[in-house]
């Protein structure tokens, strides 16, 4: 029986390493891109895993390294848009370049690899496209309004997307991790400078301290659980579009759509009153 063919983005940490070594460990042949494949040791090592070097935001690149992909393999059976980041910070402060980065990497590059996969998935009449979304991708915490903007992005895309393959039998599957333990807030964040803004300075550093001390309690996921749900979603034989997983996913999820937007503005007026109502009052900051 043929092996199965997956091209995975971002594997270098986090879900998109634990992904690669899922579908290695379950005998599929595995494209694991990232940007410096020549500086890992481990995962070449694994069966049928092999290492594409990948910037997404190198949109010749994507050409490339799609064509070499293909050219190995012939047929790719899954595309998971794994490779993504988030910057950090109010909107005012992030200059374009930033924003532009994020974009680029979080929505104009996994565009551009789709599109560069759809004519042999359109051929061969299959395949499956997976967009790693977040719950960022529907509600929205301050201080990531231009990463939340691209997680938004994405899954206004993957859902127009998901009806438009239908006719070629190409499945879209989007996948909304909560609060994982990864790297993602260390390696996997950029910070916009607030050197220029000092009235956004108190506010910052409560808002961020206590959203990391509310994501890090026991609700917190794991990169393996996110890999397992990847894996589900890429072997499902249904129909089935959206697929919550890791810590308080499935619960934040439910409580938006019940809720309406109360646990959002709930959720912001605790943030800043964690240390207290000093900070509300405080003439500096609302200036």
């Amino acid at each position: 029986m043929l092996k199965k063919t997956v091209v995975i983005t971002g594997t270098s940490t986090g879900i998109g390493r634990a992904t690669v070594e899922l579908f290695s460990s379950k005998g599929w042949r595995v494209a694991a891109t990232m940007r410096s494949p020549e500086n890992e040791q481990i995962l070449n090592l694994l069966p049928g895993v092999t290492l594409f070097k990948l910037d997404i935001t190198d949109h010749e690149q994507i050409n490339v390294c799609s064509k070499l992909i293909l050219a190995e393999y012939g047929q790719i059976d899954v595309l998971i848009n794994n490779a993504g980041y988030a910057l950090l910070g109010p909107m005012e402060t992030a200059t374009p370049g930033q924003i532009h980065r994020q974009f680029e990497t979080n929505v104009f590059g996994p565009i551009a690899l789709i599109n560069a996969f759809l004519p042999s998935f359109r051929k061969q009449g299959s395949g499956a496209i997976i967009n790693i979304s977040s719950i960022g991708g529907r509600i929205a915490f301050p201080l990531y309004s231009i990463y939340h903007g691209t997680k938004w992005a994405l899954e206004g895309i993957s859902e127009s997307l998901y009806t438009e393959m239908k006719p070629f039998g190409i499945k879209v599957r989007l996948i909304e991790p909560g609060s994982i333990k990864t790297d993602f807030n260390s390696r996997s964040q950029d910070h916009t400078d607030l050197e220029n803004f000092p009235e956004y300075r108190a506010y910052t550093e409560t808002v961020s301290r206590n959203i990391l001390e509310a994501s890090s309690g026991k609700l917190t996921g794991s990169a393996a659980e996110v890999a397992l749900t990847i894996f589900k979603a890429a072997t499902d034989k249904g129909a089935r579009l959206r697929y919550p997983t890791g810590g308080n996913a499935g619960l934040l999820l439910l409580l938006r759509r019940l809720l309406g937007d109360r646990p959002i503005i709930a959720f912001g007026k605790l943030l800043l009153e964690r240390n207290g109502r000093k900070l509300l009052s405080d003439r500096k900051f609302v200036q």
